[in-house]
């Protein structure tokens, strides 16, 4: 395709994209890719953006840390040229929001894993360090631990062999991807560690959710927003509190912090790369099929994604653990064909 042709496709796009009427829209193309979702995947979307702009001399995509919740609402809110062209997720797209996306006529969308995180413990070095187990953790900040009240103010109320140091975790807000791979992969593993919840649950699946998922309010479990690096600063300037983040904030900020053991695991490259550690998670970007001929460079920018996430690229310089060979594969092939979502792929 000739550059005169494809100025010319990508005009007709964005006007096609203004026209259509399930979702505001600009006239013209916007000054730069849009990108909105998880703060765990900002820092690497922000590298590939840097290096997009500078193999390419254009503008510089917009990255926006809006949590991947948050990201996922603007991302279906319509598939007009003022909507964002990718979402950044540290969890796989849920179905509802697929089904949002549909009904805003957003019908084509790729899903992209582009690598792979943990969610790691850390404290201040010379802070506070024991191993966490996911039951001392569901203990410690559940609202309703096994259906009953909350009354652990310490860490050595859990256990006596823990440290005589009051319970203070910072953490995700709700809106947060981070959050939710909290809850899946260490809240409700604790909470099913009592067998009294087996029983709830066949009672009631709504009651169980809230038991298992519910964090306390009374301050020892504190949102922070999707800042993960204000978390950095407040475990640093409090020996005896502990934050909640993505591996690549604790990798970055070693210097200051170290990871704590989940399970006698240390939260490190190979352990995640291998599963052995409890937190490993993937990490996606979703990409607006409408936008592809109708949005500049996006489909540069993606295929800036495919040509750093390697084993021996870039992006693990930030802390990003490359996918399985396997996985590469299929992100490496979805980089290029974009063959959207379907219903099945939710069930």
């Amino acid at each position: 395709m000739n550059k005169t042709f494809r100025t010319a496709t990508v005009t007709l796009g964005v006007a096609l994209l203004a026209a259509c009427g399930n979702s505001g829209s600009n006239t013209s193309a916007p000054d730069a890719i849009s990108v909105v979702g998880s703060s765990t995947v900002f820092p690497f979307a922000t590298r590939v953006a840097e290096s997009f702009a500078r193999n390419t001399g254009m503008p510089s995509p917009i990255i926006e840390s809006t949590g991947t919740g948050g990201g996922m609402q603007l991302f279906c809110s319509g598939d007009g040229a003022n909507t964002p062209s990718v979402a950044n997720a540290s969890r796989r797209m849920k179905a509802s929001e697929f089904e949002t996306c549909q009904a805003n006529g957003v019908t084509e969308v790729t899903e992209i894993q582009v690598g792979m995180d943990g969610i790691a413990f850390a404290s201040a070095n010379g802070g506070i360090d024991f191993d966490i187990t996911p039951e001392i953790m569901y203990r410690a900040i559940a609202a309703n631990p096994y259906g009953e009240e909350q009354t652990a103010s310490s860490w050595s109320d859990l256990d006596p062999s823990l440290p005589n140091k009051p319970i203070l975790v910072y953490g995700p807000p709700a809106t947060s991807g981070t959050r939710d791979a909290l809850v899946e992969l260490v809240l409700m593993p604790g909470c099913e560690a009592n067998e009294s919840m087996a029983a709830i649950e066949e009672e009631s699946e709504e009651r169980f959710e809230a038991i298992c998922t519910e964090v306390r309010t009374d301050g020892a479990y504190v949102e922070q927003g999707e800042q993960d690096n204000l978390i950095v600063q407040k475990i640093e300037g409090n020996a005896d509190a502990i934050g909640v983040f993505g591996y690549s904030y604790l990798e970055e900020n070693l210097d200051r912090i170290h990871g704590m053991t989940v399970n006698g695991v240390e939260p490190t490259y190979e352990n995640i790369s291998s599963f052995n550690y409890i937190g490993a998670r993937p990490l996606f970007i979703y990409v607006k099929n409408a936008h592809l001929d109708a949005i500049p460079g996006l489909r540069e920018f993606v295929g800036e994604w495919a040509a750093n996430w390697g084993a021996a690229g870039p992006l693990t310089e930030v802390g990003l653990v490359p996918n399985p060979e396997d996985v590469m594969a299929r992100s490496n092939n979805a980089a290029t064909a974009f063959t959207p979502l379907t219903a099945a792929d939710f069930e």
